[in-house]
């Protein structure tokens, strides 16, 4: 399924591809940094990265911004909070927070890919209070409890 989304190129992000899906099968497409001069992430440091570039989300959808693999096996470079959401409500820019969990300053270039976006459907919960649910065999065993 194909969803339109409407961007807006800001000033700074001119030149930059639009968020390209690398092969025929990929979920996510990459995400570039809008930056104009290259800028070292030290290890343990984060950095908001501008991507150049503002969505208007039709509704009941949202961008989810994810780390690149590649990039984060590599270079130890993820996304801060991810999965981070994009609202359909938002009209600003589209920026990554970025943290160097590696052992190497990594050095961020203009229009590198510095993560990927995955548009998704949003369903809203209406809240249902009850005394007690139905049993099952997992009950409330959590964290570890399968092995």
């Amino acid at each position: 399924m194909r969803v339109p989304v409407r961007v807006k190129i800001l000033p700074h992000g001119e030149g930059l591809p639009l968020p390209d899906y690398q092969t025929a099968g990929a979920a996510g497409a990459d995400l570039h940094a809008a930056v104009a001069e290259p800028w070292v992430l030290q290890p343990g440091e984060r950095v908001l990265v501008p991507c150049g570039f503002a969505v208007a989300l039709p509704p009941g959808w949202e961008l989810q911004v994810r780390p690149r693999s590649g990039l984060a096996v590599k270079r130890g470079i993820t996304v801060l909070n991810a999965p981070g959401t994009i609202d359909c409500d938002y009209r600003g820019e589209l920026k990554v927070p970025l943290v160097n969990l590696g052992q190497e300053p990594w050095t961020l270039e203009r229009g590198a890919r510095i993560a990927q976006c995955l548009l998704a459907e949003v369903h809203r919960v209406d809240w249902e209070v009850v005394d007690d649910f139905e049993s099952t065999p997992r009950g409330s065993r959590g964290f570890g409890s399968t092995g």
